[in-house]
């Protein structure tokens, strides 16, 4: 692919989630920094790090791979978050605001890997 990563959606929603994340985790219990609180940071991290792993590869399968190492990030961060909600630790309105982007992040990634495997498709068939 070799796309300048700063150019992607996907990558600038990513940063956003990123920043959400860590105000949202700024306040949680200290005895919940292993647990939770370092997960989830990471977890809000590995989206826009995989992207931009994913988009210097050379090999389709490899760009792909991480794409999907991205989106299965944003399902566990959501579920982390979902947690955080259940145990007071975020309100109601925070977790609507970090699960809005978590979704727009989740379709950003989704349609990514469909365009990209649509390109391959193409390239596939003009090589036939």
């Amino acid at each position: 692919m070799n796309r300048d990563y700063t150019e992607l959606a996907i990558w600038r929603e990513g940063r956003k989630l990123v920043h959400l994340t860590y105000a949202l985790t700024a306040n949680f219990p200290r005895k919940e920094l292993l647990a939770l609180t370092g997960p989830i940071r990471r977890m809000a991290t590995s989206v826009s790090l995989n992207i931009t792993e994913g988009s210097r590869r050379e090999a389709s399968e490899d760009t792909l791979q991480f794409l999907h190492i991205a989106g299965k990030s944003l399902c566990k961060l959501e579920t982390q978050f979902h947690f955080a909600s259940d145990r007071h630790y975020i309100s109601k309105e925070d977790f609507e605001i970090i699960n809005k982007q978590i979704l727009l992040c989740k379709k950003l990634v989704s349609g990514f890997i469909n365009y990209y495997k649509l390109i391959e498709n193409e390239k596939f068939r003009t090589i036939i």
